[in-house]
């Protein structure tokens, strides 16, 4: 392995390993500390549970403390004159990785900077790490020999009924097992243990099962000719030597999941597995409702699961008991042995992108798994990312057109209400006239509603009149919100909580004022104007319990609730034929963000959530409230027109060197003190300069300055960015200032490879 440091002595010369017996050594890396990898002595009695992919504990240091790591090699070389030190043990009894996934997530710590055990730590679940679910037992079994020898030991009748039992039994029993079948105590057994009579064994077995509900089998549906085109471009990439990422681009409601599907099935019948991500947990149910019906083994990974569960379907998926894998992030890391196909809905979504380390995006870890795999990576959406449609454009994907909706229904009537003219000043709520209006009409007809608002909570913003003072969290300086059902104003950024004020902490004035509109006040108003229509919230502060969404969405989707109120997790994926109306109450909620994504973020979210309507035959109608309805993503997503929105916004994207057309790295650095925090930053900035002339590397660099959100969690932030065509150009400038600047006491940075937040 390159770059690898031992813990040798010194290095031997060619002459002296000739005549040199051969070792097995295993090279270990660390979650934490060390980055690079450590070699290790592999015992003779480790010689069979040491294999890569598997944890062991390993001596470090001067004091030789035993650390936990990950083995992901294993060498035959010839043994030297240096020392080197031994492996402990081993922890696990199964291998958590193949060799293609310790592959796969050696390429993520190149490509993402960062360590390859944190890669590791980060890929498989803490609830497999953990063994969740399964418990010690201690398993009892007779060798052959003193089988042989029974009749002849002179043993007590218990004694020897317990060890005749155990000798014919097809598997080790447990003590309480055994006593139980010899009708006897465990002091009988305990007795033959001591006498070396019976063989004992520590074993960790599972505990945990989960039984699926049985589905009603559905029938393949009949394919219209845009969904059999699209069918067969999958269904010929299957069979490819190197088959490239294929983007199934279609509008809302023209089938995409029909096709995925039947897609699938032809890979389970060469008896293969898929791996289907969708971006939203609130997806997750019907998704897999939609699979249930389809396939007869499936497992589901989400973040609402119990470690238990979550383990148990690990452990299901390892064995090839599952045919598809549903899941949002990181189920692209679940452990399929005979992986097919991997599929990613909504393919444009930000959640695909990991905030935490390691910042890997779901997408491009797909593709080079894809890659290593030799398997089609099926991409779809309506609004697929701009990365992701300039690839498509420039025949690094390829590209497959659904235009029209399923029946040649017609794409919903979208219209925006320019709220700069239509805002009632007697008014002080959220829904405009003409959206009051057609929600009444639309409630008369026996339809539904869904209102899009992306800020949850109750009040965004809680202010004096008297004296101007604005309630701001501490820690952030950010605006606090008030959560009205629970009295509290909170921070969205840090969980940071107060009671809701009744008056100004400043001045004492008792009219303090509660103003901006979040998803609680907007339920509140829905329920105060249609008090004879059910409605229910469906926000991250409603569907925290687990089970919480299928509920939600069932009820919806029986006809009980005719009102939907929600965030972003209701505009994406879901299929109610009865929503003949679509409202978004406020377009401009992220249009006007610090951030060079924000005009396709805002576009996405209408085009996404104005697709939910018109999906059964009596049609569907949107209304998109805005202050900046001449804005060219606005004006796109009430065309439903993808095209118009591309060739807005590519041409700023190249001018600016921002993706498609350039990668880029985000450095933040955060600390208690701001002037420490600036300094390190330019100190850093200064490095990458120096190290890019000197190197002749075509890199730019803006900053630091900064960050949008300045401080977070009482630490002050700043950020530079990184921008070239040649990412491998930047990395090589910040792995090289890595080790060439020493980091303060207090300060800590990050690197974030091809940053979707600029916040």
């Amino acid at each position: 392995m390159k770059n690898q440091q031992s813990l040798f002595e010194s290095s031997p010369e060619p002459w002296e390993l000739d005549d040199q017996p051969q070792v097995m050594i295993a090279t270990v890396v660390f979650s934490t500390g060390p980055s690079q990898p450590f070699d290790y002595l592999i015992p003779d009695e480790l010689i069979s549970q040491v294999v890569p992919g598997r944890r062991v504990y390993v001596p470090f240091g001067r004091s030789n403390r035993p650390i936990l790591g990950y083995c992901v090699e294993v060498e035959n070389r010839p043994l030297t004159s240096r020392k080197i030190k031994p492996i402990k043990s081993v922890l696990d009894e199964q291998t958590l990785l193949s060799s293609r996934m310790l592959t796969l997530t050696r390429w993520m710590a190149d490509y993402y900077l960062c360590g390859w055990g944190q890669v590791l730590e980060a890929v498989v679940p803490a609830a497999v790490r953990g063994k969740a679910g399964t418990r010690e037992v201690t398993l009892l079994s007779v060798s052959s020999q003193v089988a042989t020898q029974l009749p002849a030991l002179k043993l007590s009748p218990k004694q020897q009924q317990a060890l005749q039992i155990l000798a014919v039994s097809p598997r080790p029993l447990t003590p309480p097992e055994l006593a139980q079948q010899a009708s006897c105590t465990t002091a009988p057994i305990n007795e033959l243990r001591k006498k070396g009579l019976i063989q004992t064994e520590i074993r960790r077995v599972s505990h945990a099962h989960f039984d699926d509900e049985s589905h009603e089998r559905e029938q393949p549906k009949q394919l219209n000719p845009d969904q059999q085109a699209a069918l067969a471009v999958i269904l010929e990439s299957v069979g490819a030597e190197n088959p490239v990422p294929i983007l199934l681009h279609g509008v809302t409601g023209s089938g995409k999941t029909e096709v995925y599907i039947q897609a699938i099935e032809n890979v389970v019948a060469q008896d293969r597995q898929a791996i289907v991500l969708v971006p939203e947990i609130s997806l997750t149910p019907q998704t897999k409702q939609r699979f249930q019906a389809r396939f007869n083994q499936i497992a589901v990974l989400h973040s609402h699961m119990s470690d238990v569960e979550r383990h148990w379907q690990w452990k299901r998926i390892a064995a090839g008991q599952v045919d598809v894998v549903v899941g949002a992030r990181s189920a692209i890391f679940a452990p399929t042995p005979r992986l097919g196909m991997i599929v990613i809905d909504e393919e444009h979504d930000g959640s695909f992108k990991q905030d935490s380390l390691p910042r890997y995006h779901a997408r491009e870890v797909a593709a080079q798994r894809a890659r290593l795999e030799g398997i089609p990576l099926v991409l779809g959406s309506a609004t697929p990312s701009l990365e992701t449609w300039y690839r498509a454009k420039s025949r690094v994907y390829q590209q497959v057109a659904m235009p029209s909706r399923v029946g040649n229904r017609p794409m919903p009537y979208v219209r925006t209400v320019d709220l700069r003219v239509e805002k009632n000043p007697n008014s002080r709520g959220a829904i405009s006239r003409q959206l009051y209006l057609a929600m009444r009409r639309t409630l008369q007809d026996e339809g539904q509603i869904i209102l899009l608002l992306n800020r949850r909570g109750h009040s965004t913003h809680i202010q004096c009149p008297a004296c101007g003072h604005v309630a701001e969290c501490p820690h952030c300086e950010m605006p606090l919100t008030l959560h009205l059902e629970i009295a509290t104003a909170n921070c969205h950024y840090c969980d940071y909580k107060i009671k809701a004020p009744n008056h100004c902490p400043e001045c004492q004035y008792t009219g303090i004022r509660f103003s901006g509109i979040g998803t609680q006040k907007l339920e509140t108003e829905v329920r105060a104007k249609f008090k004879e229509w059910p409605s229910i919230r469906m926000d991250s502060d409603t569907m925290r319990k687990p089970g919480s969404h299928e509920q939600a969405l069932e009820r919806f989707r029986s006809g009980e609730v005719r009102i939907l109120v929600g965030t972003q997790m209701i505009a994406k994926g879901l299929d109610f034929p009865n929503v003949l109306l679509v409202g978004v109450i406020n377009a401009d909620t992220a249009l006007h963000f610090p951030d060079t994504r924000a005009g396709e973020r805002t576009f996405q979210l209408i085009t996404q959530v104005a697709g939910r309507t018109g999906r059964g035959d009596k049609g569907g109608e949107v209304l998109v409230q805005t202050l900046s309805p001449d804005h060219p993503a606005i004006e796109a997503a009430t065309r439903h027109n993808y095209q118009m929105f591309a060739m807005k916004e590519l041409p700023f994207r190249r001018e600016f060197m921002l993706s498609p057309f350039a990668h880029m790295i985000r450095i933040v650095a955060r600390g208690p003190q701001q002037s420490q925090v600036e300094l390190f930053l330019g100190e850093l900035a200064d490095k990458f300069t120096q190290y890019a002339a000197e190197q002749k590397l075509e890199v730019q660099l803006q900053g630091p300055a900064p960050a949008p959100i300045e401080k977070l969690r009482d630490n002050y932030r700043y950020h530079l960015l990184l921008k070239s065509v040649s990412l491998d150009a930047m990395r090589r400038i910040v792995e090289h200032c890595r080790t060439a600047l020493s980091l303060p006491k207090d300060v800590a940075w990050i690197v974030d490879v091809d940053p979707l937040d600029m916040m």
